[in-house]
């Protein structure tokens, strides 16, 4: 499909937005920056105390397979708002602004009559805090913003805020409830945390301070398991975004990572506040709460730092649901659930018709325990960066069973990993064969008809995805002319 028939289509959707049902339900979407997929108590974590993230948790339903097409703030935030994915919207970076001519869900809302609100860090286009399309009620603020006594923008009018970033978007937050209760409404509340440089609330400071902090198995590689990873990876752990350079030698790894639960802490208390204000309200049953991270992080996995790479801790995410009414509770979900997923299914919800140009679908029957045919595999994508260089851009696909990962640009390897009796991602199945030639051509030096075979299904699926959804079959590498055409 080309971009204009592309753009035509979902305008088109965008159009024919129904507003006549007579019940609307409200939806409240809270999305954190970095919050890594397993940082909640209720998870099995050793010493992290979320009290109110496990309330929700218990009291609704875990997509415990949940991942991010492409691990960067800024793409996945557009996937989220649009069902597509990055070639298709073409946000690649934390710098490219969102085309207006591509609907987003919450201008579908807003047509279809609901009061929507943007509270908290957009993180789309550079550092404009300016109002963006869709939003009836728009708080936000520059760039990353900071933790402490921000100046934020409140429908057009910027002010200095005195006070903690999350406890102050937290209150925006519940004065928008409170003003739109008799009303149906949408909220997206998008926290500063828990992203780095990590400064905690004063309350939260001394949290943690004795705990052992967590090193991963694939942290400590010996020189024999550095010859199974391409060479960017090696390159990488002495960069900021690796353990031997993180952030700049400005903290350590017990620092950092004690810093960035400590963050979440403020993220907890607002997130308990904010239900405890849908109870009073008579509406926490019947709201449609959903929790998300915008991108995974790793901790030391395989000497990283930070996301980007397709490693699993930087590609899953958390996805939590609370609604009582719709979905029962205590309940975990096994099917892979994707960013892209969250536009059409807030749209059916909302009993609105997602527009069928979105690369997403509702995840709606499976909360509600219908039985759905559902993907078995999706498409990771990502671009090289001018600012962080030590990632290359990356193709890949994950499947319910493996993890393959194309490295284009001069680099030497690919990877293949057998997630199911691996889960650590220790053994790349492909750490034998390097690619000295042009991409299209790897398969001619694998040894194993088997292992062959795999790969090659693996391309085969990847190039239709990209066939599919608009865009170039040449990056599945199934092309003589992949690697060529990469550079």
């Amino acid at each position: 499909m080309t971009r204009k028939r592309f753009l035509g289509a979902m305008a088109g959707a965008a159009a024919g937005v129904a507003s006549g049902q007579t019940r609307r339900r409200n939806i409240v979407f809270i999305l954190t920056d970095d919050h890594r997929f397993d940082c909640a108590g209720a998870l099995g974590h050793p010493w992290l105390k979320t009290p109110n993230l496990d309330r929700l948790i218990r009291g609704g339903t875990v997509l415990r397979n949940a991942f991010v097409t492409t691990s960067l703030c800024s793409p996945s935030r557009a996937s989220i708002l649009t069902g597509l994915y990055a070639h298709a919207h073409r946000v690649t970076d934390n710098f490219t602004p969102l085309d207006p001519a591509i609907p987003t869900f919450p201008a579908l809302l807003q047509k279809a009559g609901y009061r929507t609100a943007f509270i908290g860090k957009w993180h789309m286009g550079g550092a404009s805090d300016e109002a963006r399309p869709g939003f009836d009620h728009w708080v936000s603020f520059f760039g990353q913003g900071q933790y402490f006594d921000p100046e934020i923008n409140v429908n057009g009018k910027r002010r200095k805020a005195a006070g903690y970033m999350t406890d102050i978007l937290t209150q925006e937050a519940l004065q928008f409830l409170r003003d739109n209760a008799s009303r149906p409404f949408f909220l997206y509340l998008s926290h500063k945390a828990v992203h780095y440089p990590f400064e905690p609330a004063p309350r939260h400071r001394d949290l943690y301070r004795n705990e052992p902090v967590p090193r991963p198995k694939s942290m400590n590689y010996t020189e024999e398991d550095m010859r199974q990873r391409p060479e960017w990876v090696r390159r990488r752990r002495y960069s900021r975004q690796g353990v031997d350079g993180i952030y700049a030698h400005q903290m350590s790894l017990d620092d950092a990572y004690r810093g960035y639960c400590r963050s979440l802490a403020a993220v907890d208390d607002s997130t308990g506040v904010l239900m405890d204000e849908l109870a009073k309200l008579n509406l926490l049953d019947d709201t449609l709460l959903i929790y998300m991270g915008d991108n995974g992080i790793m901790w030391g996995e395989h000497g990283l730092i930070d996301k980007r790479a397709m490693y699993e801790p930087s590609i899953r995410v958390p996805l939590w649901v609370h609604c009582p009414r719709l979905a029962p509770r205590g309940r975990a979900l096994p099917e892979m659930v994707l960013n892209l997923d969250i536009a059409p299914t807030i749209l059916d919800a909302a009993g609105i018709q997602p527009p069928k140009a979105m690369h997403g679908r509702s995840f709606l029957p499976l909360l509600k325990g219908e039985r759905a045919e559902w993907r078995k595999e999706f498409l990771y994508e990502y671009e090289w960066e001018f600012d962080y260089p030590y990632t290359p851009t990356l193709t890949g696909l994950r499947t319910e069973r493996y993890s393959y990962c194309q490295t284009y640009g001069l680099w030497d390897m690919d990877e293949l990993y057998d997630i199911v009796e691996d889960p650590g991602q220790m053994k790349n199945l492909l750490g034998s064969t390097r690619i000295t030639t042009q991409r299209g051509r790897l398969t001619e030096h694998i040894a194993d008809p088997k292992l062959k075979s795999l790969v090659e299904g693996l391309q085969d699926r990847m190039k239709r995805i990209l066939e599919e959804t608009g865009g170039d079959p040449r990056r599945s590498g199934r092309s003589p002319e992949g690697l060529k055409y990469a550079l």
